[in-house]
């Protein structure tokens, strides 16, 4: 199948856990092809080093979410669309932005939009629409805070009819989504009625600020991504920010069998308006949940740019919507996928609080690579780990070396570690320990706190030497990873006997699966995903909480035979649950699940359910097993390459067809093309044989089968050659092929 992978900040961008693991995917998945569409969030990342595409990456586009000095803003205008959007299109623009606003505001009942001008009101327009599909003879005129429901449906109403817009009119949002319109819209949702108390007491500037990062959050809205319904205007529509670097030909999301979006903020917004147009359907896999490292980042940052203002200058008002309308979307993303892979229990929690319905959660461990550390595991399970780090060139031959990995950076609590370790030297004299800062540190103040952790370290533990003529040497040891003393990853768990993790946030903790990875016992702090995945192989003390740290550490050191069971068993268990080889076959069965069940076209394509005004009526999509068999695309690559190619000969008059025709070709005029085709070389072939042959081979003999509500069927089959036949189902027509015989 034709797979879309959206990211935003991760691959094919040479940075972060999360490009390794799509790296990963797309190899293991060899069969499958893919198209990557990916947002970068800075000039720097962009410009930056990009990860290697495997060879079944046929399409490679990129968008940016910050704006180049002098750059136009994206969307401004389309080939043969000139001049700013009339008077029409900008009240439905306002119209639909309102509702957005509204939901992004938590306002209740009242005009949202600014100026006075009449329009449609929340009690109005909206609240009609929900009447009538609730079978209510009018809304209700009563004024009250609105419900979670009420707010996810304003936000939806809002989006989708900002895309319809978009789609309609041809032009992009960027100038209208900067506009005084925009920042006065903004503020009268702010001082409706219902309003959250943190976003009314906004001014100018900080609705300005909002404006400007909604803009870079919506402009997947406006870009050239969806195919070729909106030709070379939706590409000058991008104006310039659409850019893409084609492996191939392809007609965009259009074309694809699903969308697979890597997070659910604006990666996830081309994925669900390609469900929309398209019907195709969404599959979310969240290893980071958006939202939470959106308030880690203090909001601000989450949505800007790398090098825009920092997150602490961003004032109360601008943090609560920024937060809103993160919540709002990912709760959007959500329901309006097929299914949300997490890749763990603490990110599962997080998506049920966001509105992830419990139905389309399924977990997903992240896939991570034991090669490296498969001798160092050996090695500990043959009964090295009882030694210590003896043999492995390390400071603590004695095996009383404690070992910290990961980034230097306030959240992994190296303070408190220190003093931690200042007891164990009380219980241990002999006991060493060795941070190992994998990367840098994130985020405003990272150098800043590692020099804060040096000076402790040196006020704790001043340098001690054994004689009046020997140098002194201090117990802890800062290193990086590439340096003489540990070169690799595996080489810094194998310099200790105990590894620790401190942190006080936590995600998943990768560091804790590389330990397990090398049959290290392990002391954690109880966060994130930690208690999951160490699932008992490991001892789990109170975060912020240094001596229950020091005391399971000093546990740990004095009882060599207790690290090595608790080292052995955690590696079984990584190797059990988080390794390659189990993500991809994860992900393999979840494709063919969603696409057994929610095959393109039947999930509910919602462009006959917008009206005039932009909105759209949600309508659960109905399952339509196997409605499209394997049959119907034939892999370019395996045809041949990519836009016919390949060829399917036939047997008898009519010539060849080509393999690029029913490689995923949608429009009506290819679709009765192929058709005619198909019919006319299988009536060529059946009058020059209808002497000969009075029965069909039961060999080559293709059963005609019709998914319910499908449309015609126009089927025959050929003794000994190709059958050619076309389909119509779930209003969407596909092409399909049959061939018994190449050549």
């Amino acid at each position: 199948m034709r797979i879309a992978l959206l990211t935003e900040g991760g691959y094919p961008y040479a940075r972060g856990e999360s490009v390794v693991w799509c790296d990963r995917l797309l190899r293991g998945l060899g069969g499958h092809e893919f198209e990557v569409y990916a947002l970068s969030r800075s000039a720097r990342q962009a410009a930056g080093a990009r990860c290697e595409l495997p060879a079944n990456v046929g399409l490679l586009r990129t968008a940016p979410l910050w704006d180049a000095d002098g750059a136009r803003v994206p969307g401004e205008a389309w080939t043969g669309a000139t001049g700013p959007y009339g008077r029409r299109e900008r009240r439905r623009f306002e119209e639909c932005f309102a509702e957005l606003a509204a939901a992004v505001c938590g306002g209740g009942q009242g005009d949202a939009r600014g100026g006075g001008r009449g329009g449609a009101r929340w009690g109005d327009a909206a609240g009609r629409q929900r009447g009538a599909r609730r079978g209510e003879s009018k809304p209700s005129s009563e004024v009250r805070p609105p419900s979670g429901g009420e707010l996810a449906d304003r936000f939806a109403i809002g989006l989708y009819g900002l895309a319809d817009l978009v789609r309609d009119c041809g032009r992009g949002l960027g100038a209208m989504l900067r506009s005084e319109s925009a920042v006065r819209i903004l503020q009268s949702a702010c001082r409706a009625p219902g309003a959250v108390r943190a976003v009314q007491s906004a001014q100018v500037a900080d609705l300005l600020a909002v404006a400007e990062r909604l803009e870079r959050a919506l402009r997947p809205l406006s870009l050239d991504w969806y195919g070729d319904d909106a030709g070379e205007g939706q590409r000058a529509a991008a104006g310039g920010f659409g850019a893409s670097r084609d492996l191939g030909a392809g007609g965009g999301l259009a074309d694809v069998d699903l969308c697979h979006a890597v997070g659910a903020g604006p990666a996830a917004l081309p994925g669900l308006l390609a469900k929309r147009f398209f019907g195709t359907p969404l599959l979310i896999t969240e290893y980071g949940v958006r939202v939470r490292e959106h308030y880690l980042a203090s909001a601000a940052a989450a949505v800007a740019p790398e090098d825009a203002v920092p997150p602490a200058a961003a004032g109360a008002p601008v943090r609560a919507l920024l937060a809103s309308f993160q919540g709002q979307l990912a709760h959007e993303a959500y329901n309006g996928a097929q299914l949300v892979t997490p890749g763990n229990t603490h990110a599962r929690r997080w998506q049920e609080r966001c509105g992830a319905p419990s139905a389309k959660l399924r977990t997903v461990y992240p896939g991570m690579d034991a090669a490296p550390f498969a001798e160092l595991g050996e090695r500990a399970g043959a009964g090295s780990g009882a030694r210590g780090d003896g043999d492995s060139g390390g400071a603590g031959g004695d095996g009383a070396t404690l070992v910290w990995a990961g980034r230097v950076e306030p959240g992994k609590d190296l303070i408190g570690l220190l003093h931690a370790f200042a007891e164990v030297r009380r219980a241990v004299p002999c006991a060493r320990l060795r941070i190992v800062a994998t990367a840098g540190g994130r985020g405003p103040g990272a150098g800043e706190y590692e020099s804060r952790c040096r000076a402790l370290a040196a006020q704790l533990f001043p340098d001690e030497a054994a004689d009046s003529v020997a140098v002194g040497e201090n117990p802890v040891s800062f290193e990086e990873l590439g340096d003489p003393s540990v070169p690799t990853i595996a080489e810094a768990y194998g310099a200790g006997c105990v590894v620790v993790l401190s942190s006080s946030v936590e995600g998943f903790p990768v560091t804790l699966v590389e330990a397990m990875f090398s049959g290290r016992a392990t002391v954690s702090t109880d966060v994130g995903a930690v208690c999951e995945v160490i699932g008992g192989t490991g001892l789990v003390v109170p975060a912020r909480n240094p001596r229950a740290l020091a005391d399971s550490c000093v546990a740990l050191l004095r009882d060599p035979a207790r690290r090595e069971r608790l080292g052995a068993a955690a590696r079984a268990r990584a190797l059990e649950l988080f390794t390659v080889e189990q993500n991809v076959a994860a992900f393999r069965t979840v494709y063919l699940e969603l696409m057994s069940r929610w095959p393109v076209g039947a999930c509910g394509a919602t462009a006959a359910g917008g009206g005039g005004d932009g909105r759209a009526v949600r309508e659960e999509a109905r399952p339509l097993p196997f409605a499209r068999p394997p049959e119907s695309h034939v892999p370019g690559r395996w045809a041949g390459g990519r836009g016919g190619g390949g060829v399917v000969r036939a047997s008898g008059a009519g010539g060849p067809l080509p393999v690029g025709a029913f490689t995923g070709a949608t429009a009506p005029t290819a679709t009765a093309a192929m058709a005619a085709a198909a019919m006319t070389t299988v009536a060529s072939a059946a009058n020059a044989s209808a002497a000969k042959a009075t029965e069909p081979d039961a060999a080559t003999a293709t059963v005609a089968r019709q998914a319910p509500g499908a449309g015609p069927l126009a089927h025959c089959a050929v003794p000994g050659r190709t059958a050619a036949f076309h389909v119509a189902h779930a209003g969407r027509e596909h092409p399909e092929v049959r061939a018994d015989e190449w050549s």
